[in-house]
C-alpha cells in the first residue's frame, strides 16, 4: 500500500481524513487476505446461488435443497410434489445454521411450485420462498407468490459475445420492461427486445439500463422493494426471455446494466426474506437500525459475513448467468451512512465521521472489485446524493470502486428553475456553475430527468414546459407560443446538460421525444389503470406531430457525442458568461457551444474569445427547421477565428444553441 493514497494526493483537502481513508483500504486488504487464507478467491466465496436454494446435482442424480436459517427450529420442503404437506420432507440442520435435504432427481419437475415451511426461533410457522430461488411466479387468482422449479432441458443458446470495454462513454437509455409498450398492459422481455431495442439503437444510445428486473411483489414499487434477489421478475416472462433481451442488445452493440437493489429489501414476510428464521435479524439489522422509515423497508446487516456472501453472490449471478455488463447500484447514500444520508452534507467531516458505515463501505468495495474481476470493463454506477469523495475512484487509490456516479443535483436544479423562475430571469452564471460542479477525476453521468422526475405528482420536463397545451397543439401547422418555447428549451436544456454535466449521459425512455404527462402504476387510487404506465410511441412515429422533431434532435446529439468523443473529453471550459444577454459559450472536445437563452434577443456579430484558429462550421443547430426551429442560421456559413485577436463573431438567435467545429474536422 502506498505511503499516501492517490485520492489524497489528488485532493489535499482530504489530508485531515487520511486515517479514515487508509483505514478503509486496510480493512479491505485484511478481508482479501482472510479470504485467501482460506484458500478462496473473492469470486469463489460469492457462491450462495450455487450452494443454496433448489439445486439439481446431475452427477449424483439428486436434488439438493439447502437454506441458511441459523435460528430456525425446523424447516421442511412443501409443494405440488407432496400436496403441500408440511411434515413429509423435513430438512436436517448441519453446521453453520444450514438446513439440507436430498431427493431423487425424479421427485421434482420443471415448473413445479414449491416453498419452505419454516418454524422460526420465535415459534412462528410460515411458508416461505427460498432466499436464493431463481424463479418466482404469482397466482393470477389469489395473487400469492410462489417459488417455481426452473430446470429447462437445455441452456439458453447465446448468440452474441460482448465486451463492455468497448463502451468508453456510456449513453444510457433507462428502460422499464413492463411499461415499454403502448397498450395498457404489462409488456414482456421479448416485446422489449423486438419493439424497443431497435429504437434504442436507432436513437444512438450505447447502453441500456433495466429497471425492476429483480422480483418484487408490488408492481408499483418500480422494482425497488425487492423480495427475491436471484429471480428475474416473472411478470415480464421467463429467465430465457430476459437472456434473449440481453443477447439481442449485445447483437446491436448495446451494453446492458441491471438496476440492482442492495440498499434495502421489502418487509413482506410472505414474499421476501424478512425475519426468515424467526430471529428478527438474520439478513437485516436488529431493531430500529434494521428499519428504513422513509422507504418502509428493511436494511441489510453488511457486517455479517453471510449477508455479504449473499449479496456478492447476487452480483456474480447476474453477471455470469445473464451476462449483464454492470450495474446501477440503487440507494447508495442510504448504505454509506448510519443516518441513511437524510441530512445536509456541508464539509468533508460529514463523509468520514462516525456516521459513515464502515461495514457498508467494505461491502461496496468488495462488490465493485468482484464485478470488475468477473466482467472487466463493467460499468458500475452509484446513485449517491451525498457526494462521497472517492466513491468513483479505484479501491487501491482510497476509493470505493465505482466507475461513475449520477449527477443527482442537476435534475433537481432544472425542476426548481422551471418551477420558480421565468427563463427570462435565469442566472446564466449560476446555471453554468451548477452543471459544472463535480469532482474532477470521478466520472459523472449527467441527466435532465430520469424516471424519478416523471412519477405521479410530478411532470416530465416536456410537460412542465408545455403542460396541457400538449394535448391540443402538437400537430404540425398549429403554431402556439407555449409549444414553440417548450420545444426550443427542451433541446437547449438537454444539450447544455450533456456538454457541461458529466462524462456520461442518461435518458429515461420516451423523454428524448418529450413524452407528455407522468408515470403512474396501476393502483387502487387510479382504479388500477395502466393509462399512465406505458409509452406512447405512436406520438413520435406520427410524422404529422411535432414529437419527432425532438427525437431527431436527440439522435443528432447522440451522434455528435459519439463522433467527437464528447463525453470522454476533458470537462467543458467556459469561454463566456453573459448574464445581460443570457448567453453562455462553452468549449469541449475542440467544439464550441453557443447558447442564447434570451426569449427575444437575437444578436448579430456576437464576439467572444476562442482558443485555436482556423475556420469553423456549423455542426448542430437547435433552431434548424428539421428540429422544429425557425431556421434563422444559414448552415453553409463558415466562422473564421481572428488570428490576431483570437476572437470569433457569430449570429446567435434567441432561444437557440449552436454547435461549431473546426472545418477540417467537420468535413472528415
Amino acid at each position: 500500500m502506498p505511503a499516501r493514497p492517490q485520492l489524497i494526493i489528488d485532493d489535499p483537502w482530504l489530508e485531515g481524513h487520511e486515517a479514515a481513508i487508509v483505514g478503509r483500504m486496510q480493512r479491505f486488504e485484511q478481508e482479501r487476505k482472510a479470504i485467501a487464507a482460506r484458500g478462496c478467491s473473492l469470486s469463489s466465496i460469492a457462491n450462495a446461488h450455487l450452494q443454496f436454494g433448489i439445486q439439481l446435482d446431475i452427477a449424483a442424480n439428486v436434488w439438493v435443497i439447502r437454506e441458511w436459517a441459523p435460528q430456525a427450529k425446523a424447516v421442511s420442503l412443501i409443494g405440488e410434489f407432496n400436496d403441500w404437506q408440511r411434515d413429509r420432507h423435513p430438512l436436517q440442520l448441519s453446521a453453520g445454521g444450514i438446513w439440507e435435504l436430498e431427493l431423487p432427481a425424479d421427485t421434482l419437475k420443471h415448473k413445479e411450485k414449491i416453498k419452505l415451511h419454516v418454524v422460526g426461533a420465535d415459534g412462528s410457522k410460515r411458508d416461505r420462498i427460498p432466499a436464493c430461488i431463481r424463479r418466482v411466479v404469482q397466482d393470477p387468482r389469489s395473487n400469492d407468490f410462489c417459488a417455481q422449479i426452473w430446470q429447462p432441458e437445455s441452456d439458453y443458446p447465446w448468440q452474441h459475445d460482448f465486451d463492455p470495454k468497448t463502451i468508453d462513454s456510456p449513453r444510457i437509455y433507462e428502460g422499464h420492461v413492463g411499461m415499454a409498450g403502448e397498450e395498457p398492459q404489462i409488456h414482456s422481455y421479448r416485446n422489449f427486445a423486438h419493439e424497443v431495442l431497435p429504437r434504442v439503437a436507432k436513437a444512438g444510445y450505447n447502453t441500456l439500463q433495466l429497471m425492476a428486473v429483480q422480483e418484487h411483489p408490488y408492481y408499483g414499487s418500480f422494482g425497488y422493494h425487492v423480495s427475491s434477489f436471484f429471480a428475474p421478475s416473472s411478470r415480464f416472462g421467463t429467465p430465457e426471455d430476459l437472456k434473449y433481451l440481453i443477447d439481442t442488445a449485445h447483437g446491436l452493440g448495446i451494453a446492458v446494466l441491471l438496476d440492482i437493489v442492495h440498499s434495502h429489501a421489502v418487509k413482506n414476510l410472505a414474499e421476501g426474506i424478512n425475519n426468515f428464521d424467526g430471529s428478527g435479524h438474520q439478513y437485516f439489522h436488529e431493531g430500529g437500525r434494521g428499519e428504513h422509515p422513509q422507504w418502509d423497508s428493511k436494511c441489510f446487516d453488511y457486517g455479517r459475513p453471510e449477508v455479504r456472501c449473499f449479496l456478492l453472490s447476487n452480483v456474480r449471478y447476474w453477471l455470469e448467468e445473464f451476462r449483464f455488463d454492470g450495474f446501477r447500484f440503487d440507494g447508495i447514500t442510504s448504505m454509506l451512512y448510519h443516518s441513511r444520508g437524510v441530512r445536509a452534507f456541508s464539509s468533508y467531516d460529514d463523509y468520514f465521521g462516525p456516521d459513515a458505515d464502515a461495514d457498508a463501505i467494505l461491502y461496496l468495495q468488495l462488490a465493485t472489485t468482484l464485478s470488475r474481476e468477473l466482467r472487466p470493463g463493467a460499468l458500475l454506477i452509484a446513485e449517491d446524493m451525498s457526494g462521497m469523495p472517492g466513491l468513483c475512484r479505484p479501491v487501491s487509490e482510497g476509493g470505493i470502486g465505482f466507475t461513475h456516479r449520477l449527477a443527482m443535483g442537476i435534475p433537481d436544479y432544472w425542476i426548481k428553475l422551471l418551477k420558480d423562475q421565468r427563463d427570462e430571469d435565469w442566472n446564466i452564471d449560476e446555471l453554468w456553475g451548477t452543471l459544472a460542479n463535480r469532482r474532477i477525476g470521478e466520472a459523472t453521468i449527467a441527466y435532465v430527468e430520469s424516471h424519478d422526475q416523471a412519477l405521479v405528482g410530478d411532470k416530465t420536463i416536456a410537460f412542465r414546459l408545455m403542460d396541457k397545451e400538449m394535448y391540443d397543439h402538437m400537430a404540425k401547422g398549429d403554431d402556439h407560443c407555449v409549444i414553440e418555447r417548450g420545444i426550443a428549451l427542451h433541446k437547449m436544456i438537454r444539450l447544455v446538460t450533456l456538454v457541461a454535466g458529466g462524462e456520461g449521459w442518461l435518458n429515461f425512455m420516451g423523454n428524448e421525444f418529450g413524452h407528455p404527462e407522468w408515470l403512474d402504476f396501476p393502483r387502487e387510487g387510479n382504479d388500477w389503470s395502466y393509462h399512465y404506465c406505458r409509452r406512447q410511441w405512436s406520438l413520435v412515429d406520427n410524422p404529422e406531430l411535432k414529437y419527432h422533431w425532438l427525437a431527431d434532435f436527440d439522435r443528432e446529439l447522440m451522434k455528435i457525442s459519439e463522433d467527437f468523443k464528447l463525453l470522454g473529453a476533458a470537462p467543458a471550459q467556459c469561454l463566456k458568461v453573459d448574464d445581460d444577454n443570457r448567453v453562455l459559450i462553452l468549449e469541449r472536445a475542440n467544439l464550441i457551444f453557443v447558447f442564447n437563452f434570451s426569449a427575444d434577443r437575437s444578436i448579430p456579430d456576437y464576439t467572444f474569445g476562442i482558443p485555436g484558429h482556423g475556420e469553423h462550421k456549423l455542426l448542430l443547430n437547435t433552431d434548424a427547421h428539421a428540429f422544429g426551429g425557425h431556421g434563422r442560421v444559414d448552415p453553409k456559413v463558415t466562422y473564421p477565428v481572428d488570428a490576431m485577436a483570437h476572437e470569433m463573431k457569430i449570429y446567435t438567435p434567441s432561444r437557440s444553441a449552436l454547435v461549431l467545429g473546426p472545418a477540417e474536422a467537420a468535413d472528415s
